[in-house]
């Protein structure tokens, strides 16, 4: 086969340099036709549509083409015509094919039939060929770069925060143990707990739940950082929110108020959501078709509308007024429910929401205390169809106030004397947020459970592939 540099298929359907010979390689979705002209739909992954290659039968054999089925992988080198179809712009008539692989229609899972979210979990390595999870991931990698751009041309630096840890910044104990020491003979101290002087690190260690603490140690130097990285959490939630390994995106600002932190808040998602309408527009339009059907609408409704702020104690009362029947009973301390959030967002307001000022009891140690003694200055950022998708607050940056909230909630003070140094050595006023980014595909994609927004999700009992 003559060799001609390839042409990704999404470059392909827009060309009009017809006549011209070209090479496309991808996978077959489907192949049918008569005696005399085949229609193969191929594609590469660089775009939802596939291109349509024209084959004449007699040209190539039916005995060559038999192999060429669904799955299969293939090369070809052929003609770019206008296509008679109102499908597409431009097909390919064939000149050249190489198969580099087939897939038997006997076992190969993915066949021109439809297949639900849950099957496609079981065969997580090859869902990506599907239009939606190629959609998903497609959308994926844009959010991924749109979080990079945002921080770079703002002036913020990306840090690298340990992924072995020896703090739980949360204060939650969810964690998953690292260590080397042998499992089914740990060595003990005198006490008879295990003894992790002996452990690798030579004390115990666990996979991170946050950057954040040490994400606050690079602005109290560089000014404004953000980390983005894989966090991990040891929850037994088997729901379709809850994952034990997610991505994290947490910007970390000296200087900043709460104030400052919601400005930041709002425009960064704002910032993502035009990015993936301008630059993920056949994805979208695809998700909007097969899933949900109000998506681009609810996309759009983020980028036209300001965000309402208002405190915890006035959410409350909304909700104690609303005379709606919730789940879980809404009271002055309760910890918000997503049901609760919701409301607050789709029916009250119809507008996102941020909520600040909450209740110091039901909140993290780091959070800086209002005058009140009562609440802490952090906030939630609330979205139609999800609730929380960004949680943060203004950071305590008084030394003594701190160090009393880290005895009252039982923390030890050998696992925290590096952070409590930054508000003993040049102390500033900070804030920061953490945007779960899995949370935020959730809202842009549409779909509805989150290990269909990540190529190989983990969750209690499921570490396959």
């Amino acid at each position: 086969m003559e060799q001609i540099r390839r042409t990704k298929i999404t470059e392909a359907l827009k060309s009009n340099a017809f006549e011209a010979t070209i090479n496309v390689k991808g996978w077959v979705r489907t192949r049918r036709g008569s005696k005399q002209v085949n229609f193969i739909a191929l594609n590469d992954g660089s775009t939802i549509n596939n291109i349509q290659i024209v084959v004449d039968v007699e040209k190539f054999g039916e005995e060559f083409l038999k192999p060429i089925t669904t799955g299969a992988c293939i090369s070809v080198n052929g003609k770019l015509v206008e296509s008679q179809g109102k499908e597409q712009a431009a097909e390919i008539r064939a000149e050249e094919i190489e198969i580099f692989g087939t897939a038997d229609p006997a076992v190969y899972p993915l066949q021109k039939k439809g297949h639900s979210l849950e099957f496609l979990r079981e065969i997580a390595h090859l869902r990506p060929r599907t239009n939606t999870f190629g959609a998903v991931l497609r959308i994926r990698h844009h959010m991924a770069y749109a979080i990079h751009k945002y921080f770079n041309d703002h002036g913020y630096y990306y840090l690298h925060t340990p992924i072995i840890t020896a703090s739980d910044c949360e204060g939650a104990g969810a964690m998953f143990q690292v260590t080397t020491l042998p499992l089914d003979n740990c060595p003990k101290n005198a006490e008879g707990e295990i003894d992790y002087t002996q452990d690798f690190f030579g004390k115990s260690t666990s996979l991170t739940v946050s950057g954040q603490l040490e994400g606050e140690l690079g602005a109290m130097a560089l000014g404004a950082i953000y980390t983005f990285g894989p966090t991990f959490r040891a929850e037994n939630s088997n729901t379709p929110r809850h994952l034990s390994e997610f991505w994290m995106i947490e910007p970390e600002v000296a200087f900043f108020d709460i104030h400052d932190n919601m400005d930041l808040a709002e425009d960064f998602l704002k910032y993502l959501v035009r990015y993936a309408l301008n630059h993920c527009t056949d994805d979208l339009k695809f998700l909007c078709e097969m899933f949900d059907k109000e998506l681009i609408e609810r996309l759009q409704f983020i980028v036209n509308n300001d965000f309402v702020r208002l405190t915890y104690t006035e959410g409350i009362k909304i909700l104690e007024e609303s005379g709606q029947k919730f789940e879980f009973p809404v009271f002055w301390g309760a910890d918000l429910q997503s049901e609760h959030e919701r409301y607050l967002v789709e029916q009250h307001f119809k507008k996102p929401v941020i909520l600040t000022d909450y209740p110091k009891d039901i909140k993290a140690f780091y959070m800086k205390l209002n005058d009140d003694q009562k609440t802490v200055r952090a906030m939630d950022v609330l979205f139609p169809k999800i609730g929380e998708i960004i949680g943060g607050s203004q950071r305590e940056e008084c030394y003594e106030k701190l160090a009393r909230r880290i005895k009252e909630m039982n923390i030890p003070d050998k696992d925290m004397w590096w952070y409590l140094d930054t508000r003993r050595f040049g102390t500033a006023p900070h804030a920061g947020f953490g945007l779960g980014f899995e949370r935020l595909l959730l809202f842009v994609t549409g779909m509805s459970n989150i290990r269909d927004v990540i190529p190989f999700p983990r969750t209690p009992g499921n570490a396959e592939f």
